[in-house]
């Protein structure tokens, strides 16, 4: 099998290029092919500001009552107060996550846990709202 030694000359032939274009920025161990350029650093980040830009304007016409998930949250728990058994009947505990996927998904797109001052999940509104949701119900249901 050639393919082992095609690994090593095609390793020598990127460390003979890199020396004699003056590239130093390499790190030994790091794969060269997995390296952006700064165009392509450049490309990325722009296409990155148009995705978030485009993103906070999903919900412009969006009534402030149906895109907040704790407010959404707060007309279920009313619901349950109010009407338990058309509640119960609507099986509203499997429809939740369908219902507030969308809302989570556009919160969580700036959202990256490589870097350094990242928020944790558990920390971020929503899921505190969605916790204190649970919380309420398993606090009425033991009741």
């Amino acid at each position: 099998d050639d393919s082992s030694e095609f690994i090593p000359k095609c390793r020598t032939c990127r460390r003979q290029v890199r020396e004699q274009s003056g590239e130093g920025d390499h790190h030994e161990g790091l794969s060269s092919d997995e390296e952006l350029t700064p165009t392509e650093v450049g490309e990325f980040q722009k296409s990155k500001d148009n995705v978030l830009e485009d993103s906070r304007k999903i919900f412009e016409d969006v009534h402030a009552d149906f895109c907040d998930i704790r407010k959404i949250l707060l007309k279920f728990q009313e619901w349950k107060e109010k009407f338990p058994d058309s509640y119960c009947d609507a099986y509203i505990s499997f429809c939740l996550p369908k219902l507030l996927n969308p809302l989570i998904r556009v919160q969580l797109i700036s959202w990256n846990p490589l870097e350094q001052n990242f928020t944790e999940l558990e920390e971020m509104p929503w899921f505190r709202a969605i916790e204190e949701f649970s919380d309420a119900e398993n606090v009425s249901e033991s009741k």
